[in-house]
């Protein structure tokens, strides 16, 4: 039996191949509300000439639109890199119920590495944080992007 956690971040793992295809780190980002995928976005930073152009910011941007609100309560966030202090502060003021990432980012990460964004005091919503799914394979798509690049 495939666990359901799987589908969104296998999801979210073809569009960081997709965005490591297209010349972007590869990092993919899924928002899902009661089982359905809202929004499904992968980075574009260098196609939009826009350095906020995160695969978790368009993918909030993208499910605010579907459900025509400002907050996404009750949604989870896929996302195959810990998420960096710019959309973890976007995950914060949205209220995403949960984020679910892959491989964990020790330079530029806001979560679980760097300023823990969600644990400090200003903080007004800390979403549940579950880490590592899929990290391997995260891990590997950057490392090889990476490399490519030296």
């Amino acid at each position: 039996m495939t666990d359901p956690i799987e589908k969104p971040m296998d999801l979210a793992l073809r569009l960081a191949e997709e965005a490591a295809a297209h010349g972007e780190a590869p990092i993919g980002a899924v928002i899902v509300e009661n089982g359905r995928v809202l929004a499904a976005e992968r980075n574009r930073m260098q196609a939009m000439g826009d350095p906020t152009a995160h695969a978790e910011m368009l993918a909030i941007r993208s499910a605010l639109a579907a459900r025509g609100t400002g907050r996404l309560d009750g949604c989870d966030l896929y996302v195959t890199l810990e998420p960096c202090a710019m959309c973890a502060g976007a995950i914060a003021h949205t209220r995403l119920r949960r984020v679910y990432f892959a491989a964990e980012d020790i330079k530029a990460g806001a979560v679980e590495n760097g300023v823990r964004l969600f644990d400090q005091p200003s903080c007004h919503h800390r979403p549940e944080v579950i880490g590592g799914l899929s990290s391997a394979r995260a891990q590997a798509l950057l490392v090889a992007f990476f490399k490519s690049l030296r």
